[in-house]
């Protein structure tokens, strides 16, 4: 049935979800890991039974329906009936397949165990999807949380229904210039995934031609590109979601809503744990390889010579080497930076104000082809009072400290690519706080509630139907990337340095206010554009 995978028969995996594990913050205690099991066996029955079930999604998230009202799951699960194999991967999932054993519900549909032996794909080596042996379907950032499950496996089987050969991206269409993707009047909305100095100019771009907006972090390589972003993405009424995705994880929601709502007294300081980056090795210039316009990728930086570890590696998904170089970013302080601060931002209720000082002293490489930030110290002074440190020192999150606790939270066991330079044993708890019972405390219908979605992107698609303002709107991404990027000046002047949010300059200081912008290489950069 689905043989249009590509062009061979593909191993179906039917999933369902489990709620939190140990450690997690949701946890059930008193039920226990039993009660884990034998929910997710109650979900088994009811769709094996025909029952319009919804499965778990995270938690604090609404369940994802399964099928359209009417429409019996037996659709789905006659799919699986056809293939014999049921294939365990790397997750611990044996308590589980046990226990539906022993219901009788396993051996019902599936007449045959086997453990995944062969490399799917690894950080070494890649294998397209067409020559890997199963088809998987990964929870977070792969389906659209408007569909449903069902529509969600029929879309991508369903576009490569007419597929004849293996080759990439059959059918798509494909820009070497992305304005050319701009002029298409039938694209609505782009994304932007882009090294960090090609963020603002094509969403302005983006914005101009009226295409609503997904910008991934940071908003901005300057001050001076946010503001131009903001101007044209305002005047042009287009929908723009940055990517600080950290407001759609349950756990900075409820930090933030605790923390505005009074349950540590008055805060007063906001500690963030940023890692710095290493420094790199030195590298001789290379031959540019044939697949990379080497000139448009540099855009409005420096034209400099060619190396792998300054741009991207040729194989592999390892942490490409720009993310360390200043011409094309800050380091961690505006790479993982916006989004800390935009959560913590979200606690003090300070989203569109920043900070009225800025003073800061780091550790730069000696030598090497990498040159952000090391090691390094921030602290901001908001005019509320409320002071900000910054530092690796601390625990990779944020802590809110008041007069009567604090409360702290991060990704947990969360980490990105296996490349982070922070390990993930160091990971803390996701949500904790002075006293378990601060962490109970129910919002009241009159206290404040904040912008709660399930998913970043969903939010997004969501606006733009609606054309309601998303969580992270293009003001907002702005402002907290400019908290990293005065953060990155004071690094590099020190002394501290006054700021003014509603100017966005600093008072009386020619050579910090230099470094608000950056010289641009025709004809690329923001200050070229027609706007």
């Amino acid at each position: 049935m689905f043989d249009f995978f590509y062009d061979k028969k593909r191993v179906i995996i039917g999933m369902v979800h489990i709620g939190a594990l140990p450690g997690a913050p949701l946890y059930d205690k008193n039920g226990g890991l039993s009660k884990l099991t034998d929910d997710a066996i109650t979900d088994a029955e009811k769709l094996i039974n025909g029952e319009e079930a919804k499965i778990r999604r995270t938690l604090g998230q609404s369940p994802m329906k399964l099928c359209e009202k009417g429409r019996s799951i037996v659709t789905l699960l006659s799919i699986v009936t056809m293939f014999s194999t049921l294939v365990i991967g790397i997750l611990g999932v044996s308590r589980l397949f046990h226990k539906l054993s022993e219901k009788g519900i396993a051996p019902k549909y599936l007449s045959k165990l086997v453990s995944v032996d062969k490399l799917l794909s690894s950080k070494e080596k890649n294998i397209e999807p067409e020559d890997r042996n199963i088809s998987l379907a990964f929870q977070e950032n792969s389906l659209f949380p408007h569909y449903t499950v069902e529509k969600n496996i029929l879309l991508g089987a369903e576009r490569n229904k007419e597929k004849k050969d293996k080759k990439r991206y059959n059918g798509t269409k494909m820009y070497e210039d992305y304005r050319e993707m701009l002029l298409d009047k039938d694209i609505d909305a782009i994304m932007i995934s882009t090294p960090d100095h090609w963020h603002a100019q094509p969403a302005i771009e983006a914005a101009l031609a009226g295409k609503d907006i997904y910008l991934q972090k940071p908003t901005s390589l300057t001050v001076k590109e946010g503001r131009q972003l903001v101007d044209a993405v305002k005047n042009s009424n287009v929908i723009l979601q940055v990517g600080t995705q950290q407001r759609a994880m349950p756990q900075f929601r409820i930090a933030a809503e605790l923390v505005r709502n009074g349950r540590i007294g008055k805060l007063h300081t906001v500690k963030i744990g940023l890692p710095g980056d290493p420094s790199g090795p030195e590298s001789t210039p290379m031959e540019i390889p044939k697949n990379l316009n080497y000139d448009m990728w540099l855009g409005s930086t420096p034209k400099v010579p060619y190396t792998e570890i300054g741009v991207h590696p040729q194989e592999g998904y390892s942490r490409p080497g720009w993310l360390r170089h200043e011409n094309y970013g800050a380091g961690m302080i505006t790479g993982w930076g916006q989004h800390h601060y935009d959560s913590a931002a979200w606690g003090m209720d300070t989203e569109l104000k920043g900070p009225a000082s800025v003073q800061s002293i780091a550790d730069f490489p000696k030598s090497g082809l990498w040159n952000v930030h090391g090691d390094f110290m921030v602290k901001h002074e908001y005019e509320n009072g409320i002071n900000v440190l910054t530092s690796g020192g601390y625990p990779n999150g944020v802590r809110y400290e008041g007069s009567e606790g604090w409360i702290f939270v991060s990704r947990g066991s969360y980490v990105a690519s296996s490349s982070d330079p922070v390990a993930l044993e160091e990971s803390k708890k996701a949500l904790d706080a002075s006293d378990p019972k601060i962490l109970s405390s129910e919002i009241g219908t009159n206290e404040t509630h904040l912008y709660k979605i399930d998913d970043q992107h969903g939010n997004w698609l969501d606006c733009i139907q609606s054309r309601d303002q998303p969580i992270s709107p293009v003001d907002i991404g702005h402002m907290a990337c400019v908290v990293c990027l005065i953060s990155h000046i004071a690094m590099k002047i020190p002394r501290k340095l006054k700021w003014d949010p509603r100017k966005e300059k600093f008072i009386n200081d020619d050579e910090a206010n230099s470094l608000l912008s950056r010289s641009q290489r025709k004809p690329y950069g923001t200050d070229y554009l027609n706007t």
